[in-house]
């Protein structure tokens, strides 16, 4: 990585009034790849799986046992499909930014591909996706007049209303918290990678390398499991709502 890091992507062009980042180009080289795979992966399935469907259903049955210990049975089958489609865009995402060619390769003079989470505007949108999702699920589940009164009631409605206002808050905490977290740590880095590939060469930049595959697949694991538990929690019954 050659370039000097900078915190706005790369502009490589326009379609009609869109500008084409070098994170927008590479989000859709992870949509194309990890829809490939699910096709190559799904295309044939046999009693006795190959082992890419063996490797598959290993992933996906500790997934979903993780998503059904936390959701019960009936919200995991809604839960569990949003939360890994999360979990294998952003890991894909981070996994890709450790590939050769990353910061090296130029057009116009800019670097063509550039890890996509280090791009506060994908973080924010994948937030953003999370937290609209987890209210919607909350309405389906409680209902619309026991959604509000998650957040205001008439009974001691001065108190509630104070109440009502502290948990907006913390939904839009969550949001910033969700995104900072995985843009921060993925631009971090970024940085270091690029400092110290431009220090040595060889050998030492191996073990950061390493090291960010690790946070690479941390960060997509904790956003996953954030998104579930703020879906679980926001859409589960309290006793007098039974």
């Amino acid at each position: 990585m050659e370039h000097g890091i900078v915190l706005k992507p790369e502009v490589l062009g326009y379609f009609k009034n869109l500008p084409i980042t070098n994170t927008l180009l590479v989000s859709w080289v992870a949509m194309i790849i990890l829809t490939i795979t699910s096709i190559l992966a799904t295309l044939k399935l046999k009693a006795v799986p190959s082992k890419l469907q063996n490797f598959w259903e290993m992933i996906i049955e500790f997934a979903y046992q993780t998503v059904e210990d936390l959701a019960g049975s009936k919200r995991a089958k809604v839960f569990f499909p949003i939360v890994m489609t999360f979990f294998l865009f952003i890991i894909t995402a981070n996994w890709m930014g450790l590939l050769p060619g990353f910061g090296t390769i130029t057009f116009n003079h800019k670097p063509l591909l550039r890890s996509i989470n280090s791009d506060l505007n994908m973080t924010l949108s994948l937030a953003l996706i999370s937290a609209t999702l987890t209210h919607i699920f909350a309405i389906k589940y409680l209902g619309f007049a026991n959604y509000l009164k998650r957040w205001f009631s008439l009974t001691l409605f001065p108190v509630f209303i104070f109440v009502g206002f502290l948990e907006i808050i913390s939904e839009i905490t969550k949001i910033v918290s969700l995104s900072f977290r995985l843009f921060g740590n993925i631009f971090a880095g970024e940085v270091v990678l690029s400092t110290v590939s431009s220090i040595f060469a060889f050998v030492i930049p191996l073990p950061f390398y390493f090291l960010e595959i690790i946070v690479g697949f941390v960060q997509a694991a904790v956003f996953m499991m954030l998104t579930l538990v703020f879906m679980v929690i926001l859409s589960e019954k309290h006793s007098s709502e039974h």
